[in-house]
């Protein structure tokens, strides 16, 4: 019997398993997928900010730590890699000082250009985060399950757990194609599945599915030198000539998605010098979990059998989930960061 099942290997489900390894908890990792990072974290633009954007509900209490955690994964993970950009951001209207978050600039023309010497048409004016950074979240989550396993984690690719195992109204595992994993706790980390898993329990879990899709392009190395968030698109290097681009979402029609990304890469070769040589890899969408009032991290069972741990800004906020989940599960006491994420009661 192991003392945890997490069931889900993407980006989340893939650190809580590595932290609780790490400290010696017998975990196993369930994944539908063949790989880790197969459903929604592989199709993520994740870029990580500790400054600007949306930070909804508890997460706001979470993303101070996030640079401090991301350098320490860095440490014990040779083959993580965090590149830190930074960002620049324009939406075409004036940017007020008092909009401004901690460590974000305001930014004329020419140190646009400076940062951006490919932009064809710099804006007037942009907010600039220099903290702001990106990672590869396939390779991320990969390094994380490999170090799980080092750890002694098992891991069980090709596994879609299909309900929670009720025997006199306590959960003691998940069942899956395969037979019954059984587990003093199960943490649920399957994004948008968690609901629908979650249905034999009291739980209030408010979560949506928000559609974003995400292009591949490959393109001269060093084309775009920060993460670029412009009225058009976003886009970043996620490693040498390898480009992530968001697409903006359109209809959920083949023709309609097509188009869209084709529509986009014109606008990046329109924004940028030299991007005659970009050249569309591939797409994907991707269904990211929205839940309404923000992170929803903890258990929802009165005997602790079922935690769950689902949220936006997943990427950037994985590892500093992850070590405080595995905080909770080992000392059995509630952090203090999370106390805003908990699940609502029925």
């Amino acid at each position: 019997m192991s003392a945890v099942v997490v069931v889900g290997a993407g980006i989340v489900g893939s650190s809580v398993a590595y932290h609780l390894a790490r400290r010696g908890v017998p975990v196993t990792l369930l994944e539908q997928g063949p790989a880790p990072a197969t459903g929604v974290t592989g199709g993520s633009f994740a870029w990580i900010s500790g400054s600007g954007g949306h930070w909804p509900g508890g997460a706001q209490d979470l993303r101070e730590y996030v640079p401090a955690d991301y350098q320490r994964l860095e440490t014990e993970l040779p083959d993580v890699t965090v590149r830190r950009s930074g960002s620049l951001s324009w939406a075409g209207t004036p940017v007020e000082d008092s909009g401004l978050g901690a460590g974000q600039f305001r930014m004329g023309r020419s140190d646009i250009a400076a940062l951006e010497p490919n932009l064809r048409y710099p804006p007037d004016q942009a907010v600039h985060t220099p903290s702001d950074a990106g990672v590869d979240p396939t390779a991320l989550a990969r390094a994380l399950v490999a170090a799980a396993c080092a750890h002694g984690a098992t891991v069980l690719h090709n596994t879609a757990v299909t309900s929670l195992k009720v025997t006199n109204g306590r959960v003691e595992g998940v069942l899956s194609p395969t037979g019954l994993h059984t587990a003093a706790t199960v943490v649920l980390t399957a994004g948008t599945n968690v609901p629908k898993l979650c249905e034999p329990l009291s739980a209030d879990l408010p979560i949506a599915a928000s559609p974003a899709t995400l292009a591949q392009v490959t393109a001269p190395p060093g084309l775009v030198k920060t993460i670029v968030a412009s009225p058009d698109f976003e886009v970043r290097e996620v490693r040498d000539g390898h480009l992530l681009l968001v697409v903006p979402h359109v209809a959920d029609t083949a023709a309609a998605c097509e188009q869209a990304v084709q529509d986009a890469l014109q606008h990046l070769k329109a924004a940028f010098q030299r991007s005659d040589q970009c050249r569309l890899l591939g797409y994907r969408t991707g269904r990211r979990p929205m839940p309404a009032h923000g992170p929803v991290i903890g258990y929802v069972t009165n005997d602790r059998s079922v935690y769950v741990a689902v949220m936006h800004s997943a990427i950037a906020l994985a590892p500093t989930v992850g070590r405080l989940i595995a905080d909770e599960l080992v000392t059995g006491r509630p952090v203090p960061e999370l106390r805003h994420c908990r699940p609502r009661a029925h």
